[in-house]
């Protein structure tokens, strides 16, 4: 018997969400159905998405991250087709094949000069686990410090690391040592290394939650007390690094010299889960120190060849297309666009961020009938109003987009980074006209509300039809 893709989506078309109700995460199924984002769709190309009615999406969270060159980028998918055809011999593991080589060196050569090795896993919450783990055998010392506010994954050494309270609850106890330090606050940073037994600061040198940043001089601080105290510097680079703040790494923007780099997302090309942790020589040989312990640290799918081939094919884009260069000038056609917006409208306070990594800030207006509306959503719940602008750009324009995270009044754009002054001028102009409706009644708030009514009583009646079968 053949296997017939075509026919067997075809055959099973519209039963998403039955599925993952039944198999999978019920409560992601609620959420999606509750905001009324329940879509079934059925082709991604470029910085969109395409349902089964024939209608488009721009996608401004384009994977978390992960679709840097959009969805389905021809190059990246003649690549696969052609390693698939090779017939290459893959994750022999006692061997040393020659693509994982290749990649490393890429890596390496686009790297700072104490870069010189790689080690590969399968996504970015791995990659900082590899790193937790080779910082602590570097160094001999067992505590790992963090930011407040960090995310790093919700493996559970990552999610030792997380600054999100809501994320750790009822997974503890986890990584012992793990120490949250407020958000750029050096002295308390400082009196934690005195303690002499922190391995590493772990840090995103642009924060994915809020997108929160630091100035220059006050990361060169850090990173001077991290180093005089023989700590690492751990910079994860998994959602910000490959080009999406304007620079090939963000810590670029600021200096910094970092002693570990995770990379991950961007690096898949789309198609294939990779991860990487980029450390010096000396880090690596304190782990791989001697013949016996040469798979002391070890993933089953690390070098995979068509991961391999994707991250390869990623890179070469990046070259042949100036992604970097053009995500910067993007960048700077976001804010030019979007503080000009803030000058006209109350509710809409500062822009964050950089290239094509944006934070949208919200806060209370100051004319009396805008106050009134704000206070009416924000009593619902903390950064209501975000959501209640999230769910009419994709209802109302066909944008897709996020909150930065929980309790948050920030909307977070991580488009992909093809994306043009078209799609910058899509996402403003919507957001320019719905704006405009929050300020002069609450016919939005309405609509937001019955869109939720609507998503709630559809996944209600989808619960009843499951419970009587």
């Amino acid at each position: 018997m053949s296997f017939n893709l075509a026919e067997l989506l075809d055959q099973r078309q519209g039963e998403n969400f039955q599925l993952h109700s039944q198999y999978l995460n019920p409560q992601l199924t609620k959420v999606v159905k509750t905001l009324g984002f329940d879509r079934f769709y059925v082709r991604g190309e470029g910085c969109y998405l395409y349902d089964d009615e024939g209608k488009k999406y721009l996608d401004m969270l384009s994977g978390f991250g992960v679709f840097a060159l959009g969805r389905s980028h021809p190059v990246i998918k003649d690549a696969l087709h052609q390693a698939i055809d090779a017939d290459l011999p893959n994750m022999v593991q006692m061997d040393c094949a020659l693509l994982p080589g290749l990649l490393a060196e890429q890596l390496v050569l686009r790297s700072p000069d104490q870069i010189e090795r790689a080690v590969y896993c399968n996504s970015g919450a791995e990659a900082v686990e590899v790193a937790i783990k080779f910082a602590r055998a570097s160094t001999g010392r067992g505590r790992i410090c963090y930011f407040a506010h960090a995310f790093h994954g919700l493996t559970t050494g990552a999610l030792a690391v997380n600054g999100s309270s809501d994320f750790k609850k009822g997974f503890g106890p986890l990584l012992p040592g793990s120490t949250e330090i407020p958000f750029g606050d050096l002295d308390t940073l400082k009196s934690e290394l005195r303690q002499g037994d922190v391995a590493a600061l772990i840090v995103e040198p642009i924060q994915g939650k809020g997108v929160n940043e630091l100035d220059a001089a006050l990361w060169h601080e850090i990173e001077a007390a991290v180093h005089a105290a023989g700590a690492l510097l751990i910079c994860d680079e998994v959602q910000t690094g490959l080009g999406r703040t304007g620079k090939f790494y963000a810590f670029e923007h600021y200096g910094l010299n970092p002693d570990i780099i995770t990379v991950s997302k961007a690096l898949s090309g789309g198609y294939v889960p990779v991860g990487a942790m980029l450390t010096s020589d000396k880090i690596l040989r304190k782990v791989y120190s001697s013949m016996d312990r040469a798979m002391v640290h070890s993933t089953t799918f690390k070098g995979n060849q068509l991961a391999m081939v994707a991250g390869l094919a990623t890179l070469s884009v990046f070259d042949d297309e100036h992604i970097v260069e053009h995500a910067a000038a993007m960048g700077d056609l976001w804010r030019i666009r979007l503080e000009e917006l803030a000058s006209r409208h109350e509710f809409l306070h500062v822009i964050r961020g950089r290239g094509q990594m944006i934070g949208v800030v919200f806060g209370p207006p100051t004319s009396s009938g805008a106050k009134r509306r704000w206070r009416t959503v924000e009593a619902a719940r903390t950064a209501m109003f975000t959501q209640s602008l999230v769910v009419p750009l994709f209802h109302r324009y066909g944008i897709l987009t996020q909150v930065a995270a929980d309790g948050v009044n920030v909307i977070k754009l991580l488009p992909p980074l093809i994306a043009a002054e078209t799609e910058i001028d899509l996402f403003v102009d919507a957001l320019d006209e719905l704006l405009s409706d929050t300020e002069k009644s609450s016919r939005w708030l309405m609509e937001f509300g019955i869109t939720m009514a609507k998503g709630t009583m559809k996944r209600t009646r989808s619960s009843t039809a499951r419970v009587m079968k």
